[in-house]
């Protein structure tokens, strides 16, 4: 008697492709037809889908073309798609250094990414879930501020409505929660990322700052301002009591259009991380890679809280995490110095410690 094989899921093969094409900065227009692939699929009785592929009749489809028609075959077929193969076996599989895989490990979160509601090219419920396949207990949603207007930055009444929108989403996932794992629902954190101005002040209403969960704060403009002038804008910033991590510090970019580093006092603004209790912010993408190794390690040795964040701007780099666990490592930070090794009870306290 032959074996059956069972059909994978074709919807999830087609998500993971998207995925894994993001997480490796492909195109966005490659990872859209996956994606549009799927949520056409999606909409389908498995029944129908299955009958529209054995009659080759997929791509009649809007959406659907012929590349993503073969890996539904394959996937009814209860083969793993070739595509999907191939993109997993390309992928990276993370640090291969002890020390940094023990520390991924211990990541519960993080704390700094971006939906379609500024710069980001997903909806939020979308960043949600695949944290949530990453194994993350929460998410901080870190949406750009107004001035930054080529980046769709949220205005106080945006912002206002997006904090409906995730109370509504965190009480869907809260209902979708099976209490008898032992866990607790996934949470999505409100929060923003919120330009530095050129005086040091917070490009958003102080009363709104303070309803959040998380404030990254961090200087898009400018960024070749002397030292002179750079630093006491981070200084002022760094006290203000709604900030709880300093982003990408040095604003570089190492790939794609590099750009240098701003220059700034690294001992003056590392010591009133410290003192303000302040994290800085091991950023994981892999064109910034921010802060470089150096000022890591002074962050480091002046005492700041560090928290390794992806910046992601799409699902796939919330996988970019293992490249800020790296340099950590190599720098000797403590994992208990990383806020978003604690769990959710534990970071939201520290992030209202000063409002």
């Amino acid at each position: 008697m032959s074996e059956v094989t069972e059909a994978r899921d074709p919807v999830a093969d087609l998500r993971r492709i998207a995925f894994l094409l993001e997480r490796a900065q492909e195109a966005t227009y490659r990872v859209q037809a996956f994606r549009r692939a799927a949520g056409v699929l999606a909409r389908l009785e498995p029944a129908m889908l299955a009958r529209r592929a054995a009659a080759g009749t997929l791509t009649e489809l809007s959406g659907v073309g012929d590349v993503t028609a073969r890996c539904v075959a394959e996937s009814l077929s209860g083969e793993q798609p070739v595509y999907l193969r191939r993109l997993e076996e390309a992928a990276e599989t993370g640090p291969v250094d002890e020390e940094a895989g023990l520390l991924r490990a211990a990541l519960r979160g993080d704390c700094h990414s971006h939906s379609d509601w500024s710069d980001g090219g997903s909806p939020i419920e979308e960043m949600a879930l695949a944290a949530i396949d990453l194994g993350h207990d929460y998410l901080v949603l870190t949406d750009h501020s107004p001035r930054l207007t080529v980046a769709n930055g949220l205005s106080a009444d945006r912002l206002r409505k997006q904090l409906d929108v995730v109370a509504a989403l965190n009480e869907a996932l809260a209902q979708a929660h099976d209490p008898d794992d032992g866990s607790a629902p996934f949470r999505i954190l409100t929060g923003i990322e919120v330009d530095i101005l050129a005086d040091g002040s917070l490009d958003q209403e102080e009363e709104l700052l303070a309803e959040l969960d998380v404030v990254v704060a961090s200087v898009h403009s400018e960024l070749r301002a002397p030292s002179e002038k750079m630093t006491p804008r981070m200084l002022a910033a760094i006290a203000n009591p709604h900030v709880d991590v300093l982003g990408h510090c040095t604003g570089r970019r190492v790939k794609g259009r590099p750009r240098p580093e701003s220059t700034f006092d690294a001992a003056a603004v590392f010591a009133a991380c410290a003192e303000h209790g302040v994290a800085v912010e091991v950023n994981s993408r892999p064109d910034r890679l921010d802060p470089p190794r150096r000022l890591l390690r002074q962050a480091i040795e002046a005492g700041c809280l560090l928290s390794i964040d992806t910046d992601a701007h799409a699902p796939g780099q919330l996988d970019w995490l293992h490249n800020g666990c790296l340099r950590a490592a190599q720098c000797g930070a403590d994992p208990a110095m990383i806020v978003n090794t604690w769990p959710a009870d534990r970071l939201l306290p520290w992030a209202d410690r000063r409002t």
